[in-house]
């Protein structure tokens, strides 16, 4: 079983899910396909769902019996020890809160490159290979 949802997705790629699914619901489609049509279907729905968002839930021989595939959504496919779980993103905190620690002043050249003024080679290990 396939279960596909679409959000603020043009109503032509609705049109070409017709042809393998059974819309149930506005943006949900619902079917039985094999995993390389699964496969096709989900490269054109990422191809065609320009500003849209997409959900692919199938079955898998795993502890749950189901995967998830997201495209363009805030919520993020995390693997927790062979379990898949949906997982929103934390918020970012505030400009005024956040603290950026720096361990070299940074240069004026990498000022105006755009770097974090953070200068590579001064971590433990690189000190410990170039000692050897």
């Amino acid at each position: 079983m396939t279960v596909l949802v679409l959000s603020s997705c043009p109503v032509g790629l609705r049109g070409f899910l017709t042809r393998w699914f059974l819309e149930i619901s506005a943006g949900v489609f619902v079917g039985v396909v094999s995993a390389r049509i699964r496969d096709e279907i989900w490269a054109e729905v990422k191809l065609l769902c320009k500003d849209g968002r997409a959900i692919l839930i199938f079955t898998a021989r795993n502890e749950q019996r189901m995967k998830f595939r997201v495209h363009r959504h805030h919520w993020q496919v995390k693997d927790f020890d062979g379990i898949s779980l949906m997982a929103r993103p934390r918020e970012p905190k505030p400009e005024s809160i956040s603290i950026v620690a720096t361990t070299t002043p940074a240069l004026e050249s990498d000022k105006a490159s755009g770097s974090t003024g953070i200068r590579p080679g001064w971590s433990n290990m690189s000190k410990y290979r170039r000692g050897r």
